[in-house]
């Protein structure tokens, strides 16, 4: 019996893993941020978040799609939602994304005018439409008070507005993606 050493045996698959993360990331293009009214955030930032052609789901130009709004594909969550949410919370670090779960976290984020204040964000995609009640997101608040962190309110408006940019961000998509079809 000839038997392989064990590193030899899970050396590709590992290989060829990293090798498709790495081909996705090269893809990326610059998103433009507006505004989300975090305090003290001062201008938009440039940041880099999924590419034009990574991570693409939904009625594609040449694909015969019947989905309607559901932002296609074989996610359990609306696409377009999806990448809104991505575009919208993409001037915070991204520290952890779940496509099929819709669940999007962010890591901490301190704005630079603002010395003793962070924020983190999470984004829950809550089905396959593209309805104003698909998304919900949830704002962390900490302050430094005697150089440890605490929590601290986040005004509900603040919640508000992100979820209304995301929706925005989603119209536009869809709409995009109705116009790209049709040409």
């Amino acid at each position: 019996m000839n038997r392989r050493p064990f590193a030899q045996v899970l050396a590709f698959p590992w290989l060829a893993v990293l090798a498709l993360a790495l081909a996705d990331c090269s893809a990326a293009r610059p998103v433009d941020n507006t505004d989300y009214n975090l305090p003290g955030q001062g201008a938009p930032t440039q940041g880099k978040m999924l590419g034009d052609q990574g991570l693409v789901f939904g009625n594609q130009k040449g694909t015969n799609n019947n989905a309607g709004d559901s932002g296609g594909g074989a996610l359990g969550v609306n696409a377009y939602l999806w990448r809104g949410a991505l575009d919208t919370l993409s001037f915070m670090p991204l520290a952890s994304a779940d496509p099929f779960g819709g669940v999007i976290i962010t890591d901490w984020y301190q704005p630079p005018a603002s010395d003793g204040e962070r924020f983190k964000a999470t984004a829950y995609i809550l089905g396959r439409q593209l309805r104003a009640d698909g998304v919900r997101v949830s704002v962390f608040r900490q302050v430094q008070q005697n150089g440890q962190w605490v929590d601290a309110q986040v005004s509900p408006s603040t919640t508000a507005d992100i979820e209304n940019k995301v929706l925005a961000r989603a119209r536009e998509l869809r709409s995009q993606s109705a116009s790209n079809s049709s040409n």
